[in-house]
């Protein structure tokens, strides 16, 4: 098959959606298909082959985050040019509710259309507000795909219908075998927390990390906490008291090859998100490696560590919570060792040998109700 996919978030910044358009993208060319997707991006930006630049991205409060969307006359006419000459067969767009180019491509495409939804949120008056002019775009859309329940669950109480589940998919080899950055891991290196996400995002929990390393840190002196993430390094010591901050590492932004060591790096990796997650794939890739893995319960963290066999959950937000777990499972190598283990075999549904093929059955199917491919809408 020929698949454009639309990127709504812009394609050089990390994070969950564009982890797993590039995944999806690199699974269906493994198969043998051929694949082009669309994301905001500068012209000058290092891409992938099959990335096309659709213009610079900017940056807008969206679900509880500030997300970096094209929405914008250069933005619509290349998305339109895009899709003209793109001749697909099927086209997949993410979070076509987000004001950028999934909803251009909505607009602008006639044929057939699979959305997949990412997002969960309990209420948004701004897809409230905007539910008539999405719905315009939306009704185009053939074939739907949820990455979670939560995910679901935001799509039948927002914006009406139903949507397969398919869940977020990883490429477990990638992540299975590594060695830790240099310092970390091993007998010789002392115990270690580890955390990776964005580090100015409150959503993300690192304030409630760095408030439960402050007991962790006086109780144990040998103790230290590696952060990986873009954000303000110079905000989170400042969070810090100033005699355990020699003992926070912050990496920043790192490449894929060291975030892949990070796992490897550290004794427990901790999730404290705090919600508006629908599944997290930062889970799953630490699954994959093996790490011992300790998240705040809720609901997609629960449902993806099924509900704390495959890793251990505190109480969300409650950073007391969070240190007696942490102290409990850095004590006990036995319990981690059994957790790494159940976490291996959990991640297995999630490989994107699996995932990918059944994304395809539903192109398939949306594929064959149809006339004809793709098309530029009038």
């Amino acid at each position: 098959m020929r698949i454009g996919i639309v990127c709504p978030y812009t394609w050089d910044v990390p994070g969950g959606v564009q982890q797993h358009i590039r995944d999806l993208a690199e699974a269906l060319l493994a198969l043998g298909h051929e694949v082009s997707v669309i994301a905001p991006a500068d012209d000058d930006a290092p891409l992938e082959h099959y990335v096309v630049p659709a213009g610079r991205a900017v940056p807008v409060p969206y679900n509880g985050s500030v997300a970096r969307l094209a929405f914008g006359f250069l933005s619509a006419s290349r998305v339109r040019r895009w899709i003209r000459e793109g001749g697909f067969d099927v086209l997949h767009i993410h979070e076509p509710a987000a004001p950028s180019l999934g909803l251009l491509a909505c607009w602008a495409a006639d044929g057939p259309i699979v959305a997949t939804f990412h997002a969960s949120y309990e209420r948004s008056r701004a897809v409230t507000v905007s539910a008539p002019i999405l719905q315009s775009a939306l009704e185009k859309i053939t074939g739907r795909i949820a990455v979670s329940e939560a995910a679901r669950n935001t799509l039948v109480e927002h914006l009406g219908g139903d949507a397969v589940l398919i869940p977020n998919g990883v490429a477990t080899e990638k992540y299975a075998a590594a060695e830790p950055l240099p310092g970390w891991g091993g007998k010789d290196a002392g115990p270690s927390l580890g955390f990776l996400g964005r580090m100015d995002e409150p959503r993300k929990g690192l304030q409630v990390l760095l408030k439960a390393f402050e007991t962790l840190g006086r109780q144990r002196p040998d103790l230290r906490l590696l952060v990986a993430g873009p954000g303000d390094a110079g905000d989170v010591l400042a969070r810090v008291s100033p005699g355990l901050r020699d003992r926070v590492v912050l990496l920043g932004l790192v490449s894929e090859a060291d975030k892949i060591r990070a796992y490897h790096s550290v004794d427990v990796f901790v999730a404290p998100n705090l919600g508006g997650e629908s599944f997290g794939i930062v889970l799953t890739e630490a699954m994959s490696s093996g790490a011992p893995i300790l998240a705040s319960d809720i609901e997609a963290f629960r449902r993806v560590l099924q509900d704390g066999r495959a890793g251990a959950l505190f109480t969300t937000g409650d950073a007391e919570s969070l240190a007696e777990e942490a102290a409990g499972l850095l004590d006990d190598a036995a319990r981690r060792k059994e957790l790494s283990e159940a976490a291996r075999s959990a991640v297995r549904a999630y490989d994107w040998s699996t995932v990918a093929r059944d994304v395809l059955h539903v192109y398939e199917t949306v594929a064959a109700g149809a006339i004809g491919v793709v098309e530029s809408a009038p």
